[in-house]
């Protein structure tokens, strides 16, 4: 396993963290627990997790899994997305109890996803009850956790007591992200990217991306987490796993690790601006949409358009066949924008509803 310095801290994390989202089954608290510790066997430090994850079950999880382990051998982050001091202190107190650990490594103020959110959770008292619970022992470090562009994140960094950030990247979005993670690495911050697989949308579309593999890379995904952790800036990749195997395929992707020359990433980067510019990562925060509009799915019916070099077809039949979803709901879109302002890649979602909305239309104008 490569490990990398988590920013200014003194503690080197491995360059594959595991992220607890994505459990298989959650209700089975013991058989994933042997994943969590079979990630650990193959010298995964870094075990991510958060309150609601996997139907409230990550943290139960990990702490199964985490108690059979020595407290010095690994580190633990989880989150809180609570404005109020007293309701983040309530949830680290529950974290501590349900990860089985006397303190949490990192610990993220979670969800920044707007500007006017850290404002909130300082007025809220969030940051004054972290601060404290440092100062108790009961957290080693402050993080961040947002998909804010550089530009609007970087005063919050500065303004923050943060030792880290967590944020979204992969090599797909990366150049509408690269601001952030060079900003976070030049402050001497911790960075770990949280959906270097773009959500499963490199590894679902392996041929369609397969460019961005060199000759030494033996698949997609392996070649998307290289292209994380070639990032000076970047600590580790974070990754969801469901299975073993998973486990193996991305620690392979850091074994005699070599980053990638300069003229790859900037190949890259040319062929993603050209091609896929506008691609959904399904990061899920433009939810809920007030007229119920499951707009993450919908906009992955949008993805497989622009994947296919716009074929309006593959949009309904996304739809249809893979979320059991009919194309006229995109109709009931009111345009109230409350989505895009939510969006942390500032897509023109409104529209896109609109487009599918017409294809839906046209479509059964025509008998389909």
């Amino acid at each position: 396993m490569l490990y990398k310095p988590y920013g200014k801290t003194g503690k080197n994390v491995s360059a594959i963290s595991f992220g607890g989202m994505r459990f298989d089954k959650p209700e089975n608290i013991e058989a994933n627990s042997e994943i969590v510790l079979y990630a650990h066997s193959k010298g995964i430090n870094y075990f991510d997790t958060a309150p609601l994850y996997c139907g409230d079950k990550s943290e139960e999880i990990m702490g199964a899994a985490l108690k059979q382990l020595k407290r010095d051998d690994f580190y633990v982050s989880t989150k809180s997305n609570k404005a109020s001091g007293t309701v983040l202190r309530s949830e680290l107190e529950r974290s501590l109890t349900r990860l089985n650990v006397d303190y949490i490594d990192f610990y993220h103020i979670w969800c920044i996803i707007r500007p006017e959110a850290w404002a909130e959770r300082l007025a809220g008292g969030a940051i004054d009850a972290a601060l404290k619970a440092r100062d108790e022992g009961l957290i080693k470090h402050i993080v961040i956790s947002s998909h804010l562009p550089g530009d609007q994140l970087g005063p919050i960094l500065a303004d923050g007591p943060f030792d880290g950030v967590t944020l979204g990247y992969s090599a797909i979005n990366f150049p509408y992200r690269q601001q952030a993670v060079e900003t976070a690495g030049q402050m001497g911050l911790g960075v770990v990217t949280m959906n270097p697989l773009a959500g499963g949308l490199i590894p679902n579309n392996a041929e369609k991306f397969d460019f961005i593999r060199t000759e030494d890379d033996r698949s997609v995904v392996e070649a998307a987490l290289r292209f994380n952790v070639s990032q000076a800036s970047i600590t580790s990749a974070l990754v969801g796993f469901t299975t073993t195997e998973h486990i193996d395929q991305a620690c392979a992707a850091v074994e005699d690790f070599a980053p990638y020359h300069p003229d790859h990433i900037e190949a890259v980067q040319e062929r993603i601006i050209e091609e896929f510019d506008g691609l959904c990562t399904g990061c899920g925060y433009c939810t809920p949409c007030p007229a119920g509009i499951p707009i993450p799915k919908f906009m992955d019916a949008y993805n497989q358009m622009l994947l296919s070099g716009g074929k309006s077809d593959e949009v309904t039949g996304r739809l249809r066949w893979h979320w059991e979803l009919s194309g006229d709901q995109a109709g009931t879109c009111t345009r109230c924008g409350v989505c895009e302002t939510r969006c942390t890649q500032h897509l023109n979602i409104c529209d896109r509803l609109e487009e599918i909305d017409g294809i839906y239309t046209s479509e059964v104008a025509r008998g389909k």
